[in-house]
């Protein structure tokens, strides 16, 4: 790696920087969830065109985490930062001023194609600009804008899509992205150093084309079985979804045995941990991935409520995760695995508190529905920030940036498949039920169902890792 640290104010300002990035980010998936029913109403989209909009974006990012790093590797950090913050920023205009739910789908997916090409690069920077005695705290800062943006996006989506500044609705909380990306890219052109790894390996972009065309293909039938119903197409589209990936495999297996550097070493998945962890990793972001999307909509179409109050509603879920994951951090290296098994049961208790919630078809009042919540978020805050440490405590310390990098695209792609098959639960749930115009109780009926797929994942993901390794790995360890 090219050598670039800077000192005192200069990595401050360089922190700063990557900070705002990381922010923009972080904060889209709870700010587009909470104003996705208020998009919905007036782009007149229907509910398979509502998930995509949440599954585009976090698809999107899946791949661009799989070639962002590598890109940033080769042609520098900074430069491939500055060039995902500049096109998350145009994507964000772009979704402003979407016409129609296709244009602001297609929008969604280049801004979350954009934002895979940043966030990679935002590591690499930290650990370029501070001396490895000072990284923690970078790290920890890190760890902090995390928190502030899980109880950001759900207070400001609300806000602003109620607030109707300027006539604009829910259309601001594209709008805000914009001032704050220009103000990123004018101190980061100035402060944010340059560096880049001594590898002249190629790009795998054949190997990235085909692993993201492969889960396309099995999410599309599934989003769509509302509008298609399940036809021989919709089969086919499934079945032309495995047969890539198993190309994938095929070519990365090849590129491997001939010395090149593909996005996924197959021989990862000869490691029992790491495959145990991937599994682990998409029923528990799987069974996460669309109760935030649903919850939103049975609380403003099913209960009445504004996007304001949904985020209220929500604000405990932030809060909670937020009391329990400096624990989790502090006792990963010791028990790591208990963290994640009792995380992850502690949020299907408390989905199965709200399903006692929500099941009589009555509207709920704040304090049972909040309640419920802030469960919820504990469990998160102690399993979400260890479950990587744990995973790749399994994988040799030669192995552990690959390994991480696939790790983070199959969380994104673990949440896009919950999106895809629980909002699709949801909505035929939803017109299932309904005589008529669809009441509190269909959605209530509707949103049940959901949490009970939900709370069962997380069940089955808790037994899953119990064979994970007992501890995350620890730096000395990697």
């Amino acid at each position: 790696m090219i050598p670039s640290l800077v000192s005192g104010a200069g990595a401050s300002a360089a922190l700063l920087v990557v900070l705002f990035g990381s922010f923009l980010d972080l904060l889209d998936a709870p700010i587009v969830t909470v104003a996705a029913p208020a998009i919905a109403r007036d782009l007149g989209a229907g509910t398979a065109q509502i998930q995509w909009m949440i599954a585009a974006y976090v698809l999107a990012l899946g791949a661009g985490l799989i070639t962002g790093g590598r890109l940033g590797d080769q042609y520098g950090r900074k430069r491939l930062f500055m060039t995902g913050l500049g096109g998350f920023m145009l994507t964000s205009a772009l979704c402003a001023l979407a016409a129609g739910p296709g244009v602001l789908i297609g929008m969604r997916a280049v801004q979350g194609l954009a934002a895979g090409i940043m966030v990679p690069q935002v590591f690499g920077i930290i650990r370029a600009s501070f001396a490895p005695g000072e990284r923690a705290k970078a790290f920890g800062a890190y760890g902090a804008v995390q928190g502030l943006a899980s109880v950001a996006g759900p207070l400001l989506g609300g806000l602003l899509v109620d607030a109707d500044l300027f006539g604009l609705g829910w259309r601001t909380i594209f709008w805000i992205n914009v001032p704050v990306s220009v103000l990123a890219l004018v101190l980061g052109a100035k402060v944010l150093p340059e560096s880049r790894s001594a590898s002249t390996a190629r790009l795998d972009l054949r190997g990235a084309l085909l692993a993201a065309s492969g889960v396309l293909l099995l999410l599309l039938p599934v989003i769509q079985t509302e509008t298609w119903g399940w036809s021989t197409a919709g089969y086919a589209l499934l079945a032309a979804g495995i047969v890539v990936l198993a190309l994938f495999l095929v070519h990365e297996r090849r590129l491997t045995g001939r010395g090149g550097e593909p996005v996924f070493d197959p021989a990862l998945l000869r490691i029992r941990a790491f495959a145990i962890g991937l599994g682990a990793s998409v029923l528990f972001f799987g069974g996460l991935g669309a109760f935030f999307l649903t919850l939103s909509v049975y609380l403003q179409a099913g209960t009445g409520r504004t996007a304001w109050e949904t985020g209220l509603v929500i604000l405990p879920y932030a809060f909670g995760s937020i009391v329990t994951s400096g624990l989790g951090v502090a006792l990963a290296a010791k028990a790591g695995r208990a963290l994640l098994i009792t995380g992850s049961l502690t949020i299907a208790a408390s989905q199965s508190v709200l399903w006692t919630v929500v099941r009589d078809g009555d509207d709920p009042g704040y304090w049972s529905l909040a309640l419920a919540l802030l469960l919820g978020g504990l469990g998160l805050g102690l399993a979400a920030p260890v479950l990587v440490g744990v995973v790749l405590a399994g994988v040799p310390g030669r192995n552990a940036g690959a390994a991480g990098g696939v790790l983070s695209t199959v969380n994104q792609i673990g949440s896009a498949i919950g999106i895809a098959v629980l909002g699709t639960v949801f909505f035929t749930a939803v017109t299932e039920s309904a005589t008529g115009a669809p009441g509190l109780a269909d959605y209530g009926h509707a949103l049940g169902v959901v949490l009970v797929v939900s709370a069962v994942l997380h069940v089955v993901a808790a037994l899953v890792m119990l064979a994970l390794p007992r501890a995350a790995a620890g730096d000395a360890d990697r």
